[in-house]
């Protein structure tokens, strides 16, 4: 769902300017990389052990493929801490704010068709919905909502833990919550990461294509590249099909870890719901990238950002620029839902990294440190 880091899009201008209680010593010493063979590890599992010993996640995954197209897989950690089981080694987790992504690479494929233009408003589309305190879809683009430049409210801060565990919500109980509060903006006129843009935006695909956002996502993104263990989860699906690392939840470091594994991720939907491997999200930001998802011109539209903050980094639509330690820019989004997080992105030239753990950080510090770890990676 929202985006958790150093950029932390959930507070990232002021509110949206957009775990680390140690376990046993046991339960936290991490297998060796399943791609290793030296007897040193290289930087980037280095780096995931660090997660796992120093940050207390309970597990962290990678998927790198460098310059020369070589792909490694990583893990650290234990994929059951009541187990103690190993890690899958390119395990399913729910990814969480990735899943705006293929959205908005959908919604820019029906533009290039002439289906939806990114300039007309949202009343275009979805007449009297958009409608509260400061927020009229007479005056909302669909740009603005793909670049969350709408001004209008998050709903994710009022949602509880326990309807996120059990209760199916449509898309219209999300907005009826987020229309609820003020709009933060004029259109136009700022920033402010809101995953109500996305729910809009599914809504926006869906009345054009007359489908379900989904089974479009599924025919459009999925099937063409062939990515076999990513989908969007059926309504009242709670599970994940694959092997997988178990998820954890707590609001605190006071309080233990939580299996939160088995979710309702309805209350995500286009925002946030879909599931993936580090491996199959490389695939897919390496293939949009190289421009075999979108037509060159509606990829220069997702391309161009507004700055995040002071951050360095730039939203384009669904799509985050971030600067490299080692120069140029990385292209991604990264993204988290109760119980795993995940960052990454590629590079022009072709070098892919996905990183997930099996917490959402409470301490801002050590998402800051699994972002220096997606760095390393592609700076190496």
């Amino acid at each position: 769902m929202r985006e958790q880091s150093r950029l932390r899009l959930r507070s990232l201008s002021a509110a949206a300017a957009v775990a680390v209680a140690a376990l046993t010593a046991g339960v936290l010493a991490p297998p060796a990389a399943s791609a290793a063979t030296a007897t040193r590890p290289d930087t980037v599992q280095r780096g995931l052990d660090a997660l796992v010993r120093d940050d207390g996640l309970p597990a962290a995954l990678a998927s790198v493929k460098d310059r020369t197209g070589r792909t490694r897989t990583y893990t650290a950690g234990v994929g059951d801490l009541a187990t103690g089981a190993k890690v899958p080694g390119d395990g399913q987790v729910r990814i969480g704010s990735n899943t705006k992504t293929f959205t908005a690479v959908v919604a820019l494929q029906l533009v290039g068709e002439g289906k939806v233009d990114l300039d007309a408003t949202v009343d275009g589309y979805l007449p009297g919905l958009v409608r509260g305190d400061g927020i009229d879809g007479r005056h909302i683009t669909v740009r603005q909502l793909l670049q969350h430049t709408s001004g209008l409210p998050d709903y994710e801060g009022y949602i509880s833990e326990s309807d996120i565990r059990s209760r199916y919500y449509e898309p219209r109980d999300i907005l009826d919550i987020a229309f609820q509060h003020k709009a933060d903006f004029a259109p136009g006129a700022g920033f402010a990461y809101s995953s109500t843009n996305y729910v809009l935006a599914g809504l926006i695909v869906q009345k054009v294509t007359g489908r379900p956002i989904a089974e479009e996502i599924g025919r459009r993104v999925l099937q063409p590249l062939g990515l076999r263990h990513t989908y969007f989860p059926a309504a009242g699906d709670r599970s994940i099909r694959e092997p997988h690392p178990k998820g954890y939840y707590r609001e605190s470091a006071a309080e233990p870890l939580r299996d939160i594994t088995e979710l309702d991720p309805s209350v995500a939907w286009a925002a946030g719901q879909m599931i993936s491997t580090n491996a199959d999200l490389n695939q897919f930001f390496t293939a949009l990238l190289a421009g075999r998802l979108l037509p060159a011109a509606q990829l220069a539209q997702m391309r161009t950002t507004v700055p995040i903050g002071n951050s360095g980094a730039g939203y384009g639509l669904g799509l985050i620029s971030r600067p490299l330690s080692c120069g140029g820019v990385y292209w991604g989004h990264g993204g988290d839902i109760p119980g795993y997080e995940t960052r990454g992105g590629v590079t022009d030239d072709g070098r892919a990294v996905n990183i997930a753990v099996t917490t959402i950080p409470i301490d801002e510090a050590v998402t800051a440190h699994l972002e220096d770890v997606v760095d390393t990676a592609l700076c190496r």
